[in-house]
């Protein structure tokens, strides 16, 4: 009798010991962020197409955008931009089969 008496004070110190912990994990986590996070503003440099394109098709992933565009000559041309600065990352050329 006496070691589950023992038994049960343990645990319930454990319970107390336990609960502190999840409050002060929680309360750290909310300082962090405890702060409204301000809006940046997102601002880029233009991107350049050849003139007399037009935009058929936009494509999106985790970090890149992808622009399918026709050419006024009748190719297509596939245009990689990367979403986190705005940059042209590169051109893909694509031409029908002969």
């Amino acid at each position: 009798m006496r070691a589950l008496k023992i038994l049960v004070v343990v645990m319930g110190v454990i319970l107390v010991v336990g609960f502190a912990a999840l409050v002060v994990a929680i309360a750290g986590r909310m300082s962090r962020s405890g702060s409204p996070s301000v809006a940046r503003v997102f601002t880029a440099r233009p991107i350049d197409i050849p003139r007399g394109a037009r935009m058929e098709a936009m494509t999106a992933g985790a970090d890149r955008l992808v622009l399918g565009l026709a050419l006024p000559d009748g190719n297509r041309q596939l245009l990689v931009i990367d979403l986190t600065t705005g940059a042209r990352l590169g051109t893909v050329e694509l031409h029908p089969a002969p």
